[in-house]
Parts: structure tokens; sequence; C-alpha cells
């Protein structure tokens, strides 16, 4: 009988430490989004809940639309003396489950696989409660001078040293029977899963803020070095990505664009690396085309009203394939090229349905260096690699 899974966030408002820790920004989102995302791509966002006392914090969760669910926490039991449990029995009262994945905010390093990995140890081992850990291989002596985990007369060395599970507190697996029988997150038969050393961070104290924030964005750095390794061209769209979408119009009535000077060093630069820059656009404009030529990009194709098919006609002649291609767009006439591309980047005031299907959304706006950072990613990142 397949068990039924949910995922609790505990969400508390009054955080002493560091003021609305939660919401506060982390690497890009809000610090409750990290494990919230995670949760999500786990067991689907039908099944993850946050528990909170706070108006404010549930707006943040609502804001970020991803169907989760808020259960309203009384104040009473959001105080500094508060305990997890009392948190997860009042949630066991509110929602049906028979399985409860607890996550802790202040783990942001823990991800979607880390929770899947976890719940298999649970299902294959038939485990009533799981909790998470990282190996620590230091020797521990208790205040009085009593070795706590080894023989100091036959000191082992580190490389033979099976080492300890220090407990991260990322997240824990229970049951409901052992939730309410042991009003505890652990009980009967007790299971752990390793995850690696750098997630012994937990933020607690303002100075694991940065330390927290350093290791995502080297981890999202990796992976992004990862989905852009083969890059080997680079397709931008024109208006609303080189451009800002505005039109101009001279005392003439010449229709004009306007173009950013750093967007320009950047294709440049990729170029300079030995990366294809091409130009496609729906409109049939000699304005891109005069800017193509002062760029010196020579793959300049205006009026296109298949660029899915003029794509695959670019790849043909330089005898690549979709996973060595780059796309950088903003609506819909991108949609189809940016599904198919290995890595597509968008700018920051791109349509909700292209942002929803970028791996990177910029910073920077159209037309205002957007081209130019996703210019800078590609060569930092093959940079790495190489």
């Amino acid at each position: 009988m397949k068990k039924n899974i949910v995922a609790l966030v505990p969400l508390r408002g009054a955080s002493k430490s560091i003021p609305k820790k939660n919401i506060r920004p982390m690497a890009g989102k809000p610090l409750c989004g990290w494990v919230l995302e995670a949760a999500c791509g786990a067991i689907g966002a039908s099944n993850v809940f946050v528990s909170t006392e706070s108006r404010e914090i549930a707006g943040v969760v609502e804001d970020m639309d991803m169907g989760i669910r808020i259960i309203d926490r009384p104040a009473g039991l959001a105080k500094d003396t508060s305990t997890t449990e009392s948190v997860m029995l009042h949630f066991a009262e509110k929602v049906n489950f028979d399985v409860l994945i607890t996550l802790q905010a202040t783990s942001p390093l823990t991800t979607a696989t880390d929770i899947k990995n976890a719940l298999n140890i649970f299902k294959r081992n038939r485990l009533d409660s799981l909790l998470t850990g990282v190996r620590n291989k230091r020797f521990f002596w208790t205040p009085d001078g009593k070795a706590v985990n080894y023989d100091p007369a036959k000191r082992p060395r580190r490389q033979d040293f099976d080492g300890w599970i220090m407990e991260n507190g990322a997240f824990y697996i229970t049951g409901r029977e052992i939730l309410e029988r042991h009003k505890c997150r652990l009980g009967g038969k007790i299971g752990i899963y390793e995850m690696p050393p750098e997630t012994s961070v937990e933020i607690d104290e303002p100075e694991d803020w940065a330390e927290a924030e350093r290791l995502l964005i080297r981890r999202a750095r990796k992976d992004m070095s990862r989905l852009i390794r083969d890059i080997k061209l680079l397709v931008v769209d024109v208006d609303g990505t080189l451009t800002d979408g505005g039109m101009y119009y001279s005392k003439e009535g010449e229709a004009l664009k306007k173009f950013n000077t750093r967007d320009a060093q950047g294709l440049a630069l990729l170029r300079e690396e030995g990366i294809d820059v091409a130009i496609v656009t729906k409109e049939n404009s000699p304005i891109v085309e005069a800017r193509a030529k002062k760029l010196k990009i020579d793959k300049c194709y205006t009026g296109i009203d298949d660029k899915l098919g003029c794509l695959k006609k670019i790849c043909r002649e330089l005898k690549i394939d979709f996973s060595n291609v780059a796309y950088v767009g903003d609506d819909v006439s991108d949609l189809e090229c940016m599904k198919e591309a290995r890595f597509a980047a968008c700018p920051a005031d791109a349509i909700e349905t292209i942002r929803d299907i970028s791996h990177h959304i910029c910073r920077h706006t159209g037309g205002a260096g957007a081209v130019r950072e996703v210019c800078e990613l590609i060569s930092q990142c093959s940079t790495e690699i190489n």
C-alpha cells in the first residue's frame, strides 16, 4: 500500500539572532525558498506545507507561487521555548499523512536529490524514522579528559578511522505512529542519511550567513558550468533582448532602436574565445542588419517567423546540435528555441512564460546589459572548466 508522504517546513517569525531570518534574501531568493524548492522537487508542491504564525512569512511563501499550503500556527507554538515536536504534533492534527518529512529552513544546502535518496533508504530498510548527518573524523574528549570515540593507546590514522556521524539538522523523516506514540521526531528503528560535509552549516548566527551563501553560490556556479561546458553558439533575439523593446522615432518619422555598448563588448568577448554568435529576429529591420555589420556578426537573420527552423539551419551549417547552443530571448517567439537549447537565458523583464523555462534569469533588463551578463557567465564557466 502506497504511503501518504508530506513535507513540513516550520517558519517562525520571531527570530532573535537574525531578524526575519526565514524570509531574508539568501543568494537570490528568500532563505526558506531553498528548502521549499527542494521539497517540491522531491515530492510535489501539493504535498508541501509551511507552518507559521507570521502573516508576513505566509505572504512571502504565497508570492513564490509554488502551490505550497500554509498551516496557521498558534502564537503559543511560536515562542523561543516552543519545540519542533510541538509544531509537528499540531500539524498532525490538521493534515493526514503516513510519513512526515520535517525540513529546517536554516539548512539551505538540502537538495531534492537528498530528500529522494533519504526516502529510498527509509522505505528500503523499513525504518520508523530517519535523521540526516555528516561524517566527522575528529577525535572527541569529555571536559574531564576521557576519550569519547577512540582509544588513545591505539590512535588510528585518519584514513583508517570511520569517524562518527554528526546530526546536521537538515531534515527528519518520521512515521505518524512514531510521532504520536513518542511525541518525538525520532523513535523505533532509526536510520541515517549521510550528507556532504558542507551541509553541516546551519544558519543560527549572523556569521553563518555569509558561509552558507558562499557555498550556495559556489554550488550554483558548478551546476551552471556543467550546463554550459559544450556551448559553441550563442543566439540572441533583438527586441527586448539586445534592445529595451521600445520604439523610437526621429523627427522625420524614422524608426530607431537603442542598443547597449556593453552587450556588444560581451558578444565580442565570446567571439574572441571561439564561440560563434548569431542574431535572429522576427522583425525585418535594416537597423539590426547595420548593427550586426558594425559588430562584425555575419550570422544575422531578420524577418524570421520560424526561429526554430532558422536555428536548425545554423546548427547544420556549423555541424553542431542543440546541446551546443545557448539562447537568449524574452518573448513567445523565442519559446521553442529556448526549450531546445542546452542553455536558455532571459532578461529580468522577460515575460513569465520565458522566465519559467530559463536556466538563468539575468539581473539586468533587455537592452541594459542582459546579453553582456550572459556572455560573461558563459566565458567564466568555460574558463573554470578549462
